[in-house]
């Protein structure tokens, strides 16, 4: 099991920012697929970004790809999420998740089995 905590939701109204962090304990244990969901009220969860713990690339949903940059902090042992031009469709349950990594090629959704108990970001227009 690999405990992850977020921190850093809260409510903001739109055009404004918000940074997400998850503390993690998995970086120097090889290669890692990290990543954050969401998942609003009544709707399934979904994939927000995904970062590869080795190489660093990044992977974003459209719905958020130019306004959302996922990075990590191995020395801290976090993984953040930077939330940029918020939209009202962006209210959800924040989580974040780990997962180890595919041998060969890149991280996908279904790599993560890891998650957090999330932290709610509320967007008011």
């Amino acid at each position: 099991q690999v405990p992850l905590v977020e921190s850093g939701g809260g409510s903001v109204q739109a055009g404004g920012s918000l940074r997400l962090s998850c503390a993690v304990s998995v970086y120097g244990y090889g290669r890692y697929c990290m990543g954050w969901f969401r998942q609003a009220p009544g709707k399934e969860r979904v994939g927000v970004a995904i970062l590869d713990s080795f190489d660093t690339s990044e992977y974003y949903a459209d719905s958020v790809k130019g306004r959302f940059t996922i990075s990590q902090d191995n020395a801290k042992n976090t993984l953040y999420l930077q939330m940029n031009t918020l939209k009202p469709d962006d209210t959800a349950l924040y989580s974040c998740a780990a997962g180890p990594a595919p041998r060969v090629g890149p991280c996908f959704w279904s790599d993560f089995r890891y998650w957090g108990q999330g932290t709610q970001v509320t967007v008011s227009s």
